[in-house]
């Protein structure tokens, strides 16, 4: 039996929670949803996911914060930023600091496709 690659969604709009798990089971992926950085941390789903889609702008505990957290645990995992509040500054520290991809909502299929073969293919 083939292994999918677990893809972990995280983004407290609802909406986003909703749509983006239905996407990437169409690309072929396993996916876990969550509305908060601090309930990913939290899940038995961190050391099974191969790759994280992660929003920057969150209540609580941010995406790039989620990021720091990951390093301090030492934590390796390809992250693919997405962002509604463009700006050049987070995305430029963010893929500073280790990230595959900074995408703008919205963002195309294929652009978020692209950025998850890079992410996994780097692991």
């Amino acid at each position: 039996m083939v292994s999918k690659s677990l893809v972990s969604v995280v983004d407290d709009d609802e909406s986003v929670r909703e749509s983006l798990p239905d996407l990437l089971r169409e690309f072929g992926f396993a996916v876990q949803a969550f509305s908060s950085a601090e309930e990913f941390l939290a899940s038995d789903w961190m050391d099974r996911t191969d790759c994280l889609v992660l929003d920057v702008v969150m209540p609580g505990m941010t995406g790039p914060g989620l990021q720091q957290e990951l390093k301090r645990r030492r934590r390796s995992i390809p992250i693919v930023f997405m962002t509604a509040h463009e700006n050049e500054a987070i995305r430029s520290r963010a893929l500073a600091d280790g990230a595959v991809d900074c995408l703008s909502k919205p963002f195309s299929q294929t652009a978020l496709l692209d950025a998850l073969n890079m992410a996994l293919q780097a692991t």
